[in-house]
Order: structure tokens, then sequence, then C-alpha cells
């Protein structure tokens, strides 16, 4: 594992307005170069929206091309979910970009009822790791961080540090109301799993006119906060030692006392 510099790009997605969308989140990409990483919200390009006849893209549309373009132009990896249709079903789906133009896939396996998203979205049932400097990362989108036993981190012998994933990542539209628990699950996963946890939320306020208070944070494996962002459009970059991870690990071995179990996503 080598250090990994990462940029949250924390910003005010535009309502239903793909290009400028592109043009902004492009800007503020643009403006923190030099990162490996860098993690934009959920449904960065069309806000968390239902009306998926206006929002949804396919992956040969523009969006994926836009991202591909950046990652290469920037010389990283971009992450962030975009609506995705596919086969005459829309899924809430994350795209880790590489800057050769591949690329791996995660659709969110949980749905937010609440808002009547398991009515419009079709939902994903495997869970993706993927690999950047050496560190395993975990990549999610927003409601799937309330579900630790789909997070949750597993002994794998064959991973630097024993286990399955060293880092989570939540893309996120996830509303100020419910801001506080928001924060608190961050750091919860970050301790249960013995792993970093990154969580990257939106600011504003969307089309159906609820507000959101960004937090978008850092969290180290013990709950401390490393970077906090407030509600403002903010791209904080830090690099991530994987040494202080590794230490915890080895003097606090909790994962040698976790309960074994199999995941049937269903």
């Amino acid at each position: 594992m080598q250090p990994l510099t990462v940029s949250l790009v924390q910003g005010a997605t535009r309502w239903h307005d793909a290009p400028a969308n592109r043009d902004y989140y492009g800007a503020l990409v643009r403006r923190a170069r030099g990162s490996d990483l860098f993690v934009l919200p959920e449904t960065l390009l069309s806000g968390f929206s239902n009306d998926t006849g206006a929002s949804a893209d396919t992956m040969d549309g523009e969006g994926v091309a836009w991202m591909r373009a950046l990652a290469a132009e920037v010389d990283a990896v971009i992450c962030g979910s975009l609506a995705i249709r596919e086969d005459g079903i829309v899924y809430n789906r994350l795209l880790w970009m590489r800057p050769d133009g591949t690329f791996e896939q995660y659709d969110k396996r949980h749905l937010f009822r609440m808002a009547g998203e398991h009515t419009r979205y079709g939902g994903g049932n495997q869970r993706l790791v993927v690999e950047l400097k050496g560190w395993r990362i975990l990549p999610q989108v927003c409601y799937d961080l309330r579900f630790p036993v789909w997070l949750r981190n597993r002994r794998l012998a064959s991973a630097a540090g024993g286990m399955d994933y060293d880092l989570a990542i939540f893309v996120a539209n996830w509303p100020a109301p419910r801001r506080q628990p928001w924060r608190t699950l961050l750091r919860a996963r970050a301790i249960e799993n013995l792993a970093c946890v990154i969580g990257v939320n939106r600011v504003g306020v969307d089309g159906n006119d609820l507000p959101y208070a960004g937090d978008s944070a850092v969290i180290d494996p013990v709950g401390e906060p490393l970077v906090e962002c407030g509600a403002l459009e903010q791209v904080a970059t830090l690099t991530l030692d994987p040494a202080p991870l590794l230490a915890h690990r080895e003097r606090f071995p909790a994962w040698m006392d976790a309960d074994s179990f199999t995941l049937d996503p269903g």
C-alpha cells in the first residue's frame, strides 16, 4: 500500500441539467489536478430524481464519455454515480473510471423507498472491491451506508492487511434534515470495519426543494475525522497514509473475534 491522494468534490448539482453539471464538476476537478482519485456525489449529472425519463443516460451516452475524457485529462480515477438506463431498467450506477478509459461499475444495492427510488430503479446485488495504489476500496452509494451487514469487512488473508477492504467510499445525495445520521454512520462504519471511510455529499437545494448540508468527510479507522467539509461548495484534498491503518489493525485486531457468515443478497 502506498500513500493515496484523494480529492472530495462537494458541489451543488444542477437539477436535470447534465451539460451544466459536466461543465461545473469538470471545473471543480481540474482545480485539484494532481490527485490519484476524485470522489464526486451521487447522481452528479441530474440530481437525485425519480423522473428517470428526464435524468437517465445510457452507457454509450454523453455522461460516461465525459467521465472517461475527464479521467484521462487529469490522469486520475473519477468516482461518482449516474442514472443509467440499460435493457429497459434504470440503475443508480456508480462508475469507477480509470484514466486509461477502463472502468468498473456498482449498481446501488439499497434503494431509498421513502422517496420511491425502489419503484423507479433496479437494484444491484454484487459488491465491488477495486484496487488503487495497493488500497482495496469498496465504493457504495448513499442509502447503502445504513446497512452494516452488506458493508461488513471480512478477513481475507490474500489482501494487504488481511482485510477485504481498506477504504469504503460513499457517494451521496443525503438531505440536511438527516445530517446527524450521515455523520454518525460514516464514523460507525469506519470503527466497526477497521477501515478508513470517505463520504462525499452534495450541497445546495434540489428540484424537490430539499436542502443539502454537505458534511463530506474522511474518517480514520477509530472514527476520528481527518477532513470535514461544511455546507458550501468545496474541493478538499488529502493524502491517506496506510501506516496508521495497518498499525491500528495490528494493535486492535477485533476482526479476529468477528462472526463468520455468508451473505446472500437475494
